[in-house]
C-alpha cells in the first residue's frame, strides 16, 4: 500500500432510520445515545417493529475517516473483513469509487456487518450494531510492511473488544514509524475496556487520542475537559470534540478551543468521523493546528448537514479546494 494514512476497523453497513423517543424506549430499550453490540435477529425485528425502510450506506468509523480522506485528496487505505454476500460487494464497490485503496479479507460464511442508526428528532444517534464478518480481523493478519510510509494509521476504539488485535495494530504502526490514531469510539468502549486503553497510552503507543463529550466524561468520571489532562502527558495530541460547542485540542500544555461551524442538524452520524478526516488531512499537509481544526469543524458541520454518514462529493470538493488554498 502507498497510503499516507491507513485505517483498520470494522467495515460495515449502515442503516439509517428515524425514530421517535417513544420507538426508542419501546423497541430498543437500552441506554440512549452510543453503540451496543447485537445480533442480525434483534436489528431485523427492530427493522419490522418499525415498518420504514432504512437509508443504506457503507460506514464504520475508520472507513468513514479514510474515504473522507481520499475526498480530500489525501491518499488513503483501508484493511478489514466483509461477508460474501451483497453487502460485501456493496462496500468493496463504494471503497474503489471513493478512491480508497482496500484489503477487504471475505469470510465465507460468515455475514457482513451492519449497524442500524437509530436517530431522534434532536439529531441524537443510537447504534445497535451487528458485526458479523468485521469482528473475525484477526492480529496475524496485521501486515506490517502495508503500513510502511504512512503517516498516521487510524484504529477505531471498537478494535480494542479484541486486545490481541488492538496490541497487533498500535505495535505494526510503531514498527512503521507512523503515528496511530486511537478514536475512542463510545463510551461503553471507554467502560469495558479502559484497562487496555490505559496499556497502549502507557506504553506511548498512542499518538493522538480524539474522544467526544460522552466518551471523555466517561474517562474523567465528570467534566469531559478533565479528560483533556489527565490525557495530554500521554499522546503528542488530544482532542476532545463537544458537538455545536466547537471542540477542544491539546498539545502538551497548549489548548486550543476551536469553533464549530454553524449548520442546520439532520443527524450526527458520521459527522466524528469527518471530523477526523478534516484534522488529520491538514496535519498531513502540515497545516498548523488551528488551521486543521478549524478544516475538521468545518467537515463536522458538512457531515451533520445530510443524512447518514456520507457527505456529497460535491461538498468534499469545496472542502478539498479550501485545503488546498491553506496548503
Amino acid at each position: 500500500m502507498s497510503a499516507q494514512v491507513v485505517g483498520f476497523g470494522s467495515p460495515l453497513v449502515d442503516l439509517c432510520l428515524s425514530v421517535d423517543e417513544a420507538f426508542l424506549a419501546a423497541e430498543v430499550g437500552g441506554e440512549r445515545g452510543g453503540m451496543q453490540l447485537v445480533s442480525a435477529e434483534t436489528i431485523e425485528r427492530v427493522l419490522a417493529a418499525h415498518g420504514g425502510q432504512p437509508a443504506q450506506a457503507p460506514g464504520g468509523s475508520a472507513c468513514n475517516v479514510v474515504c473522507g480522506l481520499a475526498a480530500l485528496g489525501i491518499a488513503a487505505a483501508f484493511i478489514g473483513c466483509i461477508g460474501d454476500d451483497a453487502y460485501g460487494q456493496h462496500l468493496a464497490t463504494a471503497l474503489a469509487m471513493q478512491g480508497v485503496e482496500a484489503r477487504l479479507i471475505v469470510r465465507r460464511g460468515l455475514p457482513t456487518g451492519r449497524v442500524l442508526a437509530l436517530v431522534t428528532p434532536d439529531g441524537q444517534r443510537t447504534f445497535r450494531t451487528c458485526l458479523g464478518a468485521a469482528a473475525s480481523l484477526s492480529a496475524a493478519e496485521v501486515q506490517g510492511a502495508e503500513l510502511r510510509g504512512a503517516r498516521f494509521v487510524v484504529m477505531e476504539g471498537y478494535s480494542t473488544y479484541d486486545p490481541q488485535l488492538a496490541r497487533a495494530i498500535a505495535a505494526a504502526a510503531r514498527a512503521a514509524g507512523a503515528e496511530l490514531v486511537l478514536d475512542f469510539a463510545a463510551h461503553e468502549v471507554v467502560r469495558a475496556a479502559r484497562p487496555l486503553l490505559e496499556e497502549l497510552l502507557a506504553a506511548g503507543l498512542v499518538a493522538i487520542a480524539v474522544l467526544n463529550e460522552d466518551e471523555a466524561a466517561a474517562w474523567s468520571g465528570g467534566e469531559p475537559l478533565a479528560a483533556l489532562d489527565m490525557l495530554a502527558p500521554q499522546v503528542r495530541l488530544c482532542a476532545v470534540k463537544r458537538g455545536a460547542q466547537g471542540a477542544v485540542l491539546a498539545e502538551g500544555r497548549q489548548r486550543l478551543a476551536i469553533p464549530a461551524v454553524p449548520a442546520e442538524v439532520v443527524d450526527t452520524i458520521g459527522a466524528g468521523d469527518a471530523w477526523l478526516a478534516g484534522l488529520l488531512a491538514g496535519l498531513v499537509r502540515g497545516l498548523p493546528l488551528a488551521v486543521c481544526g478549524e478544516l475538521a469543524a468545518h467537515a463536522g458541520a458538512a457531515a451533520v448537514a445530510v443524512a447518514g454518514a456520507q457527505v456529497p462529493r460535491a461538498r468534499w470538493r469545496q472542502l478539498a479546494g479550501r485545503l488546498d488554498a491553506w496548503t
